[in-house]
């Protein structure tokens, strides 16, 4: 079995893991495109207020959904211990929906318009966090030849980072953030369109998102089993439905994404 190192440094009582830094690497990255997007709709102020909750209650949520449905036996303190892995997107995401409806409608801004700011940073850091699987070789897939991942054309040292216990598996993590990179250039290419309707992009996030998981999903050998249905699917099926309603109410909106609301 070849081991990943999961520990980036260890300094007397101090370790620092790839996945904490894969989180984090997601988090600056997702902000800098929120923030550019937000200074130019004039909404700097509340969604930087905004980021700093919806990362809180987020990373609360995400820990919250996976100590729940993965783990059989959890404490307090297994509860903290996110440096080990097992933080949930869909607990994640959920959470920070949740929160960002309380907050829109606290200060007075639109609830779409808010989440079509948030869309693109948020699929380009579930791309770079899926980077932490990896290096922890989980929410890997199932058995693959050698050769199988070898035609895919990756990396050497992907392939031998998914070979675990003397098998090879799918890169199911890989899968996915390629998927979530092309997912934000595209929503990063439509937000530049003058006529672009409000709620648009908080669709497709939620549509594209949805088809992709509810496929990679049938890959994973790590899926929450509900007798024989997998929780995640069922969570992607509501997203790609939700995601339709909300296209569907684009459709009757005047109001245009590039216009310019003024925070209260």
């Amino acid at each position: 079995m070849i081991k990943l190192n999961r520990i980036l440094v260890s300094i007397g009582p101090i370790t620092i893991y790839w996945y904490s830094i894969m989180i984090l690497l997601g988090v600056i990255v997702a902000s800098y495109f929120i923030l550019k997007e937000a200074k130019r709709n004039n909404m700097k102020e509340y969604i930087e207020n905004l980021i700093f909750y919806v990362l809180i209650f987020g990373i609360i949520g995400a820990r919250l959904y996976y100590v729940v449905f993965y783990e059989e036996h959890y404490n307090l303190l297994s509860i903290l211990e996110i440096w080990n892995g097992g933080l949930a997107i869909y607990g994640g995401i959920i959470f920070g929906i949740i929160t960002v409806i309380y907050f829109a409608k606290k200060y007075k801004q639109g609830i779409l318009k808010t989440t079509d700011i948030l869309a693109p940073g948020l699929i380009i850091a579930q791309s770079i966090g899926r980077w932490g699987n990896f290096f922890n070789q989980e929410a890997f897939g199932g058995v693959v030849s050698k050769s199988f991942l070898q035609s895919l054309h990756i990396p050497n040292f992907i392939i031998k980072g998914m070979y675990i216990n003397g098998f090879y598996y799918h890169p199911t993590f890989l899968y996915e953030s390629i998927s979530s990179i092309i997912c934000f250039i595209v929503l990063i290419l439509l937000r530049k369109k003058k006529n672009l309707k409000v709620g648009t992009l908080t669709s497709i996030y939620l549509i594209w998102y949805g088809i992709v998981r509810l496929l990679i999903e049938s890959l994973r050998t790590d899926a929450l089993l509900v007798g024989d249905i997998r929780i995640a699917q069922v969570v992607s099926l509501l997203s790609i439905l939700i995601g339709l309603v909300v296209y569907r109410k684009t459709r009757d909106n005047k109001n245009y994404i590039d216009e310019k609301i003024q925070t209260k």
